[in-house]
């Protein structure tokens, strides 16, 4: 299996399980690795023929914009369904952080893995 990796995507969303952060947008940062087989684009050398990366970040960018979340484990989830869902992956691993949510850390946050790895 190969990876298509997207790595410190930044997006402002609402996410927070206090009053005041469900009132302001906050930034938070994405690394995604997914697994495909690169290699009938690498023989055509066609975009239709590989995991487009940029319609995979377009799509996460919208989705974390447009979706209020208390957790960021429920705003990992989100993304990962969407992922294997919309697109052909059949695993990714998803990092998710909210910097600045813990004094002296640059960022806290989560990783998780969803699908089958072959």
């Amino acid at each position: 299996m190969d990876i298509v990796y997207i790595r410190d995507l930044r997006v402002m969303t609402t996410v927070g399980i206090f009053d005041w952060e469900q009132a302001i947008r906050q930034e938070v940062r994405i690394d995604l690795e997914m697994g495909t087989d690169i290699r009938p684009g690498a023989k055509s050398d066609r975009i239709e023929d590989v995991l487009d990366y940029k319609s995979v970040a377009k799509r996460v960018i919208k989705l974390v914009e447009n979706n209020q979340r208390e957790l960021v484990e429920a705003m990992a989830e989100d993304i990962a369904q969407m992922v294997l869902e919309e697109f052909p992956v059949p695993w990714l691993r998803l990092t998710l952080g909210k910097p600045g949510a813990v004094r002296g850390s640059s960022e806290v946050g989560i990783c998780i893995e969803r699908g089958e790895r072959a």
